[in-house]
Order: C-alpha cells, then structure tokens, then sequence
C-alpha cells in the first residue's frame, strides 16, 4: 500500500512519530508537506482534508495518514494502524495493547515537554508567556522529566523478552517514537536531559541503536529529515534548561 502522510511544512512536530516507522520499514510514501503546493502539496493540501465537510470520518488536525480509502488521525491511532502492516508491533493482541498503551504515555509526555515552552497556550507567541514558561520548565525539569524517564527506564529493565526493547524481542514503533523522544530533549534540554539520562542507561541505549539502523541513519542524514527548530515540538530556549 502506498500511504500518504499530511503535516505542516518546515517542522517535524508529531509527524516525526509516523515517519520514523514508515522509514524503518522502507514503506512507500509521499510526505505531502514536502509536495510543492503547485504540485499538489504543501499547506493547500493538507487545509483540503481538514476544510472537506464531505468527508465521513474527518481528521480533527494533523497528522493524518491517507491509506487507500481511509483517512486516520491521531499518532497513536495512526501508529497502531501502520505497527502491524509495517511489522513494527507485537503479533498478539495483549503486546499490541501494551504497545498502545506505551505509546499513549509517550503522547502525554511529548505533551508536558510541548507545554514548557506554552505553558498559556498556543495561540500566544513564547515571548507572551516566557515567565509562566520558566515557571513551568523549571517543575519540568525537577519532576516530570525524571518521572517518564525513569518509568520508561524501568519498562526496559521489566521486559521479561530482554532489555534491548520496550515491547517483545523485536523493535517496534514504541521504540522508535521513544528514541525520538530522546533526541528531541537532547535538542530543547541540553543539561536537564543529560543530568536525567544518567540514570536511565538503557534509555541511552536505546536512542543510539535505533539511530544507527541502516535505514534510519540514511533517513537522518538525507534533505527530507527536517532540523529541530523553534517552531516545533521540541524547542531550545537556554533559559529553560536551567
């Protein structure tokens, strides 16, 4: 099957998770945000979906993934769709709801880390909100961080399969999406993330064996693996790393 990704141009954002999979798995796909929009592409095309009342099941924002007749939102929804057809997920029903289940908590964190930076909300610019920001990075730092990553840590010491994965004996989208994690608070946090890591080796470990699989690292050094940004997810503003 062929699939189609749709996502705001210029960022990774929550994309980034549905990219990864489809990557490691040599899926074919078109990332529309990097279609010129005189060929279809780019913003147009994704304000098409999101603006058609005619469709049946309509996505409430990106992403979005286009499979044949079906369109599916939502990253966890998404990724619980491709783990199977990319064989990215667990073979039986408990792994695959385990694997949902991780994946879910790695959306609340990717939430709170977003949150940092619009603590507000996102409709006022960071410079509206810098000292709440602050406020809010700094509980971050000293608790939430440290409480998903050790959770996570501590997912990896108790898979009775081995502690190289999150989910089984074999890689999966979980694994993938934490690995992400991971870079992006190397990227925004810089000090915090490296004083939380400490204690999480296998996390560490996990973050570098999924970006040197052949067909990641490729990915990650090719012109359609976009650069973290200050208009993403995961932002570095020095002041909110402490």
């Amino acid at each position: 099957m062929n699939y189609e990704l749709y996502y705001w141009p210029g960022i990774q954002g929550r994309a980034e998770f549905v990219r990864l999979p489809l990557e490691e798995a040599a899926a074919p796909y078109v990332d529309v945000a990097l279609v010129p929009e005189q060929d279809g592409g780019g913003v147009a095309a994704l304000l098409g979906f999101l603006d058609d009342a005619s469709l049946e099941h309509p996505a409430f924002a990106p992403p979005f993934l286009k499979a044949g007749r079906q369109l599916i939102g939502q990253t966890a929804n998404i990724l619980l769709f491709l783990g199977d057809r990319l064989d990215l997920a667990p073979r039986d029903a408990a792994g695959r709801r385990w694997a949902h289940q991780l994946q879910l908590t790695i959306a609340d964190f990717v939430v709170e880390i977003h949150d940092t930076h619009h603590p507000l909300g996102a409709g006022l610019y960071y410079e509206q909100q810098k000292p709440e920001a602050k406020r809010r990075s700094k509980d971050f730092r000293q608790n939430r961080l440290p409480k998903f990553l050790d959770y996570f840590e501590r997912v990896l010491k108790c898979n009775s399969a081995g502690d190289r994965w999150m989910v089984g004996k074999r890689i999966s989208y979980v694994d993938l999406s934490l690995a992400q994690v991971v870079a992006g608070l190397r990227y925004a946090f810089p000090s915090a993330s490296r004083k939380a890591l400490r204690s999480c080796p296998r996390l560490g470990a996990l973050h570098d064996e999924v970006f040197s699989r052949p067909r990641i690292k490729r990915y990650v050094a090719c012109a359609r693996r976009l650069a973290f940004n200050n208009d993403d997810i995961f932002r570095r503003y020095p002041e909110l790393d402490g």
